[in-house]
């Protein structure tokens, strides 16, 4: 099966119809990145609540079970026990530096969305130019 590019020179690679030009590769590359900025605050944000609301430590048996001796931050914000204090992850200042973390993600996230969105929709408007009136 031959392909015959004479009717491709004769349009501008910007301005070619279906968004092949270079605004239409643009947009799938960004929306490509969009995508992977998506996953990772997802990652973050999963990490973080995971840390938060989860128990933790050394397993204590009682007649109920065993479970950790530790409960998860946002459950017990000042654990009494020493052994506790120990994993910095679990600490108040590292919980607050991923979710810094996770906002950034999510923010970067939504703009790279916006933009790939905006930019399909040039690649879709193709030449034709809309005059603001005014």
């Amino acid at each position: 099966m031959a392909v015959d590019g004479a009717g491709l020179e004769a349009v501008p690679a910007d301005t070619a119809p279906g968004g092949t030009g270079k605004t239409g590769r643009d947009a799938r590359r960004i929306e490509g990145w969009s995508i992977a900025w998506m996953l990772l605050a997802l990652a973050v944000w999963g990490w973080f609540v995971f840390l938060l609301l989860a128990d933790y430590g050394p397993e204590v048996s009682s007649y109920q079970g065993s479970r950790s001796l530790c409960r998860g931050p946002f459950v017990d914000p000042s654990p009494q026990e020493r052994v506790c204090r120990g994993d910095a992850l679990r600490q108040w200042p590292s919980l607050l530096a991923i979710l810094a973390l996770a906002v950034v993600a999510t923010v970067t996230a939504a703009a790279t969305t916006v933009y790939a969105k905006v930019l399909a929709r040039l690649a879709h408007s193709g030449g034709s130019r809309v005059n603001p009136q005014g």
